[in-house]
């Protein structure tokens, strides 16, 4: 198999260093098993290139796993272990201690504290899914291995997941549109059906080409948009969104700068004048992780 066959966003190959589980498929002068490591910042953003001027295409959250395959001059060639997004990301963002995540945030977004007290002045704030490993749970506050406190009511075991994934993605309307984001603090599109897939406990690529191909059946786009309901996925070139029912579309969306509900029909209409069409409609097959 050629390197051209093979999607470089969740391949890792560069003409002088490849993956070495990619041996056999592509050519490279050398190859790597790469060292395993895990996020230590609150949020950190993956880059195509090792550019720190250089857009955004996705974002690791804490506690998230990277196989790092190469690091030079304070960038760190990964892949990372959730979805397989490959990318370059800032060296000391990442830990060579992994911890054991025992727990996600379920909550929009939340803090770690430096004691059990709300009047603490907060270490880091986190964001949905983002992981910890919990030493212990107070009635109140979690302590983490690392010494932090994350309020109980804000997490979850792992293994437990939210029961409806588009309730979850409703709570982040008003959240910025964010090119690349995947936080509460900014996302985009596949950024947040993979985020409120991904609390529901269903794997989902990051991006809306490679989420067309999720399980599931297509539906037929009527003209008058009827006969659809609440989490079917809507897409466009580059774009996707959720339905919250037979008629309402949510969507990070630069149009509102903003996570916005819609008429799937107003919607439609704003993207038909850019020259764009629904391009399918899907009603998803769900299997949890």
């Amino acid at each position: 198999m050629s390197a051209g066959t093979l999607d470089p966003r969740r391949h890792a190959y560069r003409p002088d260093l490849a993956a070495v589980a990619l041996s056999g498929k592509v050519d490279a002068p050398r190859f790597s098993a790469g060292e395993l490591r895990q996020l230590a910042h609150s949020a950190a953003p993956l880059r195509a290139a090792p550019d720190a001027g250089g857009a955004w295409t996705t974002q690791a959250l804490l506690g998230e796993l990277a196989t790092v395959y190469d690091e030079a001059e304070g960038w760190a060639w990964v892949q990372l272990n959730e979805d397989g997004y490959v990318g370059y990301l800032h060296a000391a963002a990442l830990s060579s201690t992994v911890r054991q995540v025992t727990h996600r945030v379920r909550a929009l977004g939340t803090f770690i504290y430096p004691s059990p007290d709300v009047r603490a002045p907060p270490i880091m704030h986190i964001s949905l899914n983002a992981g910890v490993r919990v030493a212990e749970l107070g009635s109140a506050f979690a302590r983490l291995d690392d010494g932090g406190f994350v309020p109980v009511r804000h997490l979850l075991e792992l293994g437990r997941y939210a029961p409806d994934f588009v309730a979850v993605a409703e709570r982040f309307v008003g959240v910025p549109y964010l090119w690349g984001g995947k936080t509460s603090l900014g996302v985009d599109c596949s950024g947040l059906l993979q985020l409120a897939l991904g609390a529901g406990g269903f794997r989902c690529p990051r991006d809306s080409d490679m989420q067309l191909a999720l399980p599931g059946s297509e539906v037929a786009v009527r003209k008058d948009l009827d006969g659809l309901t609440r989490g079917d996925l809507v897409f466009w070139k580059g774009h996707v969104g959720i339905m919250v029912d037979a008629f309402l579309l949510l969507h990070a969306n630069a149009h509102h700068m903003a996570v916005a509900i819609e008429p799937l029909s107003s919607a439609a209409a704003r993207i038909a004048r850019t020259g764009a069409a629904i391009a399918a409609i899907k009603r998803l097959a769900l299997h949890s992780v």
